[in-house]
């Protein structure tokens, strides 16, 4: 039905067209089969202020119901320009002022400033679905970044209005919320009880009034408000869409989940398994509040919401990919650019789709370059590996920094072939998604050895951790 690009200016049509109370409800001028709204309140606020400036442009761009499918030239200049209008005012400023306060707080000098930004703002998978496959993933990560910034910053209530505006601009920020929790919590314990508390009071009434202001339209009625939580949470959607590289897609070719369990089941496997998972990180970030932990383990608990959560979407990597990109002055460089050229990789099948094949070839040679620019993919630049998980050895700690280059080359090759072959061959008609597969068992296998490897840095120094707490 168009793809993405359809579902923006759909809703950019209904939210100026019909009243608040109809953006979630079927009827017959909101077809929810046809690119229903099941994006939180302030996407539909802004899906609203899109469709305002289009009006006064085009009326025909937002003409319902007789616009489905307008891609004409005009109208597609407009919508890439307001993907890269919330890159200027949201998504840049905000990776601006984090490495800014970064650099401030931890001494460090601006080489590293400026090669991280460099490298956040290159990243491919964000470029590519936001302004390619077309979607507003900078807007919620963006505010993501702002609270994280807030946080650095002590201003806590700050960060906490701004992470609500995240999470009710996409449901997907619950992949943060955890770390969010108990970073904060963990931080308010360090004080008195009664400080403490007061800190907790505060921090929820905050989050309250937050969600309260933005759900106002929908809160007349309790049947209004649970059909908005009922298209945010659609569990009849199924475990996953499409061959996207979550554990449970990856092993559905010899463990059939959906056809052992009931969709309830599945559900509940989906939530106590990502729970038991995030848990270690989460609790180890309650004991151990720095500013580092808090970034490792938003890394680390997203990552585990997308392998393991139920109803992921293939740019559904995209939240711990931009997480990773605030680690380039915490950890080696080399690590951070492998993994999000690898989740650059994992939406392969979704970008061919869109005809963003070359484009993903060249933005990822692209930002490999800028990467051996900026860090090298040299057996130095890997060295603080092997000291964060216990290698003492000279000859062992040899020994794997030469096993990891390899694997890193090995990967780069193995993927690039895939979406080389993807493209060229046509798949045998008894596994017609045999590449599809390939592409999502290598990038999940990928996604858990990187899961290891973010752990281990977080919980490699909890000394150095104590002395800057």
């Amino acid at each position: 039905m168009f793809g993405d690009y359809e579902a923006q200016r759909h809703w950019q049509e209904i939210t100026l067209n019909l009243p608040v109370q109809e953006w979630y409800t079927n009827s017959s001028m909101n077809d929810m089969l046809y690119w229903g709204l099941d994006y939180p309140p302030l996407t539909a606020y802004h899906s609203w202020l899109c469709g305002f400036i289009a009006f006064y442009i085009e009326p025909d761009w937002v003409k319902l119901p007789t616009s489905r499918g307008t891609e004409s030239s005009q109208h597609k200049l407009f919508m890439r320009s307001t993907v890269l209008l919330v890159d200027i005012l949201m998504f840049f400023p905000a990776v601006f002022v984090l490495r800014l306060a970064q650099m401030r707080n931890n001494g460090k000098g601006n080489f590293l400033y400026t090669t991280s930004t460099l490298l956040t703002l290159f990243y491919p998978g964000l470029i590519l679905i936001d302004h390619g496959h077309f979607q507003y993933n900078n807007f919620s990560l963006g505010l993501m970044i702002w609270s994280i910034t807030a946080f650095r910053c002590e201003r806590n209530l700050l960060g906490s209005v701004a992470f609500s505006l995240a999470l009710n601009y996409k449901q997907m920020e619950l992949y943060h919320a955890l770390p969010v929790f108990f970073y904060l919590l963990g931080k308010s314990m360090k004080n008195s009880w009664s400080t403490c508390l007061k800190k907790i009071v505060e921090l929820g009434l905050t989050v309250l009034i937050s969600f309260a202001i933005l759900w106002a339209p929908f809160l007349s009625d309790v049947e209004s408000a649970s059909t908005v939580f009922q298209r945010l949470f659609p569990l009849n959607r199924g475990l996953y869409e499409d061959k996207v590289a979550s554990f449970w897609c990856s092993v559905a070719p010899i463990l059939k989940i959906k056809e052992m369990f009931e969709q309830q089941a599945i559900v509940r496997l989906c939530a106590l398994t990502t729970l038991f998972f995030s848990l270690p990180s989460s609790l180890h970030l309650l004991c151990n509040p720095s500013f580092r932990n808090f970034k490792l383990s938003l890394v680390n608990v997203s990552l585990i919401f997308f392998l393991f959560s139920y109803q992921v979407h293939e740019k559904s990597i995209l939240i711990p990919a931009v997480s990773a990109c605030l680690l380039y002055d915490e950890i080696p460089g080399f690590f951070i650019s492998w993994f999000l050229y690898l989740t650059s990789f994992s939406m392969s099948p979704l970008l061919m789709k869109d005809g963003l094949t070359l484009q993903l070839f060249a933005t990822s040679m692209i930002f490999l370059v800028l990467s051996y620019m900026c860090h090298g993919f040299s057996i130095k630049s890997i060295m603080m590996v092997s000291r964060n998980i216990g290698l003492t050895n000279k000859f062992m700690k040899r020994v794997f920094d030469n096993l990891v280059i390899k694997v890193f080359w090995l990967s780069v090759i193995c993927s690039a072939a895939l979406v080389v072959l993807m493209n060229v061959l046509k798949p045998p008609g008894r596994y017609p998604d045999i590449f599809p597969v390939m592409i999502s068992t290598l990038s999940c296998t990928s996604f858990l050895l990187f899961l290891g490897v973010f752990h281990c840095f977080q919980f490699g120094n909890v000394d150095e951790d104590k002395k800057t707490n």
